[in-house]
C-alpha cells in the first residue's frame, strides 16, 4: 500500500466513475454500495442520507475502502482506503445537485430526501493499484 496515488491511475479520481464504497456494519458484516463521488486532492466527498445503513456504519466504524474500475479498461483499478473525517450538512441539496451535474444529469434538482442529505468527507490515506 502507498499513501501516493500509483502512477497512471490518478485520472480515475477525476472522472465521473461510480465507485464501490465498502464499510463494516455495526454487527461486523461487510457492506458495499455504488457511490458517486468528487475528489478534491485529499478527500473523497459523497452525498448520502442520515437514515441509511452506510451512514450508520461509518459512524460506528469510520474505516472504508473505495474501489474505482476504469469503464474503458477494466484491468485498471484503484483502491483508496482511509476513514470518515467529518459529515457536513447539504443544505438545499447543493452538493447532491453538483454531483448530478458532474455525472451528466444537468437537470439534477434537489432530491426528495433533501432534509436528511449530508456530505461524507472521507480522508484518503492509502492507495492500492488493483
Amino acid at each position: 500500500m502507498s499513501s501516493r496515488i500509483p502512477g497512471g491511475l490518478e485520472d480515475l479520481l477525476h472522472r465521473p466513475i461510480v465507485g464501490i464504497l465498502a464499510t463494516v456494519t455495526p454487527d461486523g458484516s461487510p457492506d458495499q454500495s455504488p457511490m458517486r463521488f468528487q475528489w478534491d486532492g485529499a478527500h473523497l466527498r459523497m452525498s448520502h442520507t442520515i437514515p441509511r445503513r452506510k451512514f450508520t456504519s461509518l459512524q460506528a466504524n469510520p474505516n472504508y475502502s473505495f474501489v474505482l474500475t476504469d469503464p474503458d479498461a477494466p484491468a485498471r483499478c484503484l483502491e483508496a482506503r482511509g476513514w470518515l473525517v467529518t459529515v457536513q450538512g447539504d443544505e438545499d441539496g447543493k452538493f447532491y445537485a453538483e454531483l448530478a451535474r458532474l455525472y451528466g444529469d444537468a437537470d439534477g434538482g434537489p432530491p426528495d430526501d433533501v432534509d436528511d442529505r449530508v456530505v461524507l468527507i472521507l480522508d484518503a490515506t492509502r492507495f492500492v493499484a488493483k
